[in-house]
């Protein structure tokens, strides 16, 4: 039986989020085509009807992984965002969790579409942190901008840190509740 064009780009969007998902929890590298796809409910011939490459996926697969947390950034205050992500819950939840986080030390050794796509989150995350916000009141858009990326920067590296450390370990809570409060004591009000 024939797909049709609005099955096929559903299967594609599916294999893309499960992409993501997968990719977040494994690294670039700890996940196999044929792995991905079989996960995805589709045999691994499939694959290439959908990608170019698997390079092709990894962007992609960043992208949608991206418009994930940027969707919870929305609307939210800046101290809600770092409450939030700084916690216990995000730092267990790979597989959801915020792709800078996950996939950051992997796209560094990507090829540079994969590169690029975490550039742009950079940019498009930094962006809903330093809009609208009254932590920012008062600032240039150049302050707002550099303050926004010190945010960014520390809430990502925090992650690392705390997912570094064993599961269990006092120390992995302290790097959250350190960063945690470090940032919001810089907070206006």
């Amino acid at each position: 039986m024939k797909v049709t064009k609005a099955q096929a780009q559903a299967n594609r969007t599916h294999i893309v989020e499960t992409a993501s998902t997968l990719f977040r929890e494994r690294g670039f590298d700890g996940v196999g085509v044929a792995d991905l796809m079989a996960a995805a409910g589709f045999t691994h011939g499939g694959f290439y009807k959908h990608f170019g490459s698997k390079v092709d996926l990894m962007a992609e697969s960043a992208t949608c992984g991206a418009l994930q947390t940027e969707a919870l950034l929305a609307d939210a205050s800046i101290a809600d965002i770092v409450n939030q992500y700084l916690s216990r819950e995000h730092r267990d939840a790979r597989g959801t969790g915020c792709t800078m986080a996950a996939l950051g030390g992997d796209a560094a050794r990507q090829p540079s579409v994969v590169r690029a796509t975490f550039a742009h989150t950079i940019e498009r995350l930094s962006a809903a942190l330093s809009t609208g916000d009254a932590a920012m009141d008062g600032m240039d858009a150049d302050q707002a901008r550099a303050r926004s990326l010190v945010i960014l920067a520390q809430m990502v590296g925090a992650i690392i840190m705390s997912r570094a450390c064993p599961d269990d370990s006092p120390l992995a809570d302290e790097i959250l509740t350190s960063c945690r409060n470090a940032i919001g004591a810089s907070l206006p009000g």
